[in-house]
């Protein structure tokens, strides 16, 4: 039997019912032994003092008759060898002997010798082995009875015993997904169950520890990372700023402020996930997100031959902030360095849909494109950030000169409806 695929419980009451099997065995045969035993002793000594009562009155006098009874007979060869001995006792050592003969079962014969002769006397105890069969057919119902009964009460204890266990696992399964502190201990009892749950606990304590030496070490990487960052990108602003720059050079420091715009992004996706607090649930206007984030595409004169079109309706209800930066960072996987084309984001309900199609048809690599995971989405920070926020992408094609990416945002509610149209 495969112990994986059959429950603790039921392999205690197994345990259980092979007990009361083995008990309930030896019983039968103890009981059996014990009658058996008792009956040829009780024989023994009947036989016996039937020969040592008729010895003495054969000893006083010889013509006393010997019992001829359907119960007990007896008979006597003497010492000349006279005397009528049935043929098949006639042959038998002294000693008390039992039948093997079926059809004489219950038969004992008891030879003696005595100064009188021989004595035999023969019993018939057929009625005594028939009680003794329904002995041993009362002692099988005992068997069956003792394994179903050990068997029941081992599912009912086993139930009682394994009770805690399931609440622990319960309590285990719920614990956070995040590192939490748990007392699982205090709610079990002081056995080995309780050092199960008191290890689980420790355990726990260790991975909050080593939680929050993670999350200080990403926030304090951030951090440091800032300065340097905001020094970049000042000085790329300022020079930028400059109309006398040659056009080459422009274009250039174009491309390093988008760049640091978007580690500067990659960053605040670290620092969230570093600091796993719980987003700011807020309502905003579908449009008015998706305007923002598509803003973003513009700035510092990127995408300038960019169509924008926007169909939004309704309300949601996401973290701003975070969803931000998922939004600006799935746009920058989805558009080519140089796009000429329209950008269509459509927001239905909890449904959100980034389409992009080049102006001539062609099949425009995806600027940076990612690696992929088994899942199909890309393996990036902002892939772990939407994950946090329990967005689903359903869709997410970039290989193709029509690009798209669909994401089911959970628990969104659609409590407007009005369409908005051409943002340009």
């Amino acid at each position: 039997m495969n112990n994986a695929r059959v429950s603790l419980r039921r392999r205690v009451a197994l345990a259980y019912t092979v007990l009361g099997l083995v008990l309930s065995l030896l019983f039968a045969a103890a009981t059996m032994f014990i009658t058996e035993d008792y009956e040829h002793i009780l024989v023994d000594e009947i036989l016996r003092g039937q020969s040592d009562d008729y010895a003495l009155r054969l000893a006083a006098n010889p013509a006393t008759v010997l019992p001829q009874t359907h119960r007990l007979s007896g008979y006597l060869r003497r010492a000349d060898g006279s005397g009528n001995i049935p043929a098949e006792f006639a042959a038998l050592d002294p000693g008390t002997h039992e039948s093997d003969d079926p059809a004489r079962e219950g038969i004992h014969v008891g030879v003696f010798d005595t100064d009188q002769g021989r004595l035999y006397f023969v019993i018939d105890l057929s009625d005594i082995e028939r009680l003794e069969r329904h002995l041993a057919w009362f002692l099988v119902g005992v068997v069956v009875l003792g394994t179903g009964v050990a068997g029941w009460l081992g599912w009912l204890l086993a139930g009682g015993t394994v009770a805690p266990v399931r609440r622990l696992a319960e309590a285990v399964d719920a614990l956070p997904t995040q590192p939490h502190a748990s007392d699982l201990a205090g709610a079990v009892s002081d056995d080995e169950l309780g050092r199960l749950a008191a290890s689980i606990d420790r355990y726990q304590t260790r991975l909050v520890e080593a939680d929050a030496q993670e999350r200080r070490f990403f926030a304090d990487a951030s951090h440091e990372l800032r300065t340097p960052i905001a020094v970049v990108r000042g000085a790329a602003e300022l020079l930028l700023d400059d109309t006398t720059l040659p056009a080459a050079t422009w274009r250039v420091l174009q491309r390093l402020d988008r760049g640091v715009r978007e580690v500067t992004d990659l960053l605040d996706v670290v620092l969230d996930l570093a600091r796993r607090r719980e987003p700011v649930i807020e309502t905003v206007a579908a449009d008015s997100l998706l305007r923002d984030a598509a803003a973003s595409l513009q700035e510092a004169g990127a995408h300038p031959h960019l169509k924008i079109d926007i169909e939004a309706s309704g309300t949601w209800r996401v973290p701003r902030r975070e969803s931000l930066l998922v939004l600006r960072g799935v746009l920058r996987q989805l558009l080519p360095a140089d796009s000429h084309g329209r950008l269509l984001l459509r927001g239905e309900g909890d449904l959100l849909e980034m389409s992009y199609v080049a102006a001539d048809g062609s099949d425009q690599p995806a600027r940076d494109a990612p690696q992929r995971s088994d899942n199909g989405l890309a393996v990036t920070l902002l892939e772990r950030l939407a994950d946090a926020l329990d967005w689903r992408f359903e869709d997410w094609t970039l290989a193709m000169a029509a690009r798209r990416v669909r994401i089911r945002l959970p628990g969104a509610s659609l409590v407007a409806s009005s369409v908005i149209d051409a943002q340009r």
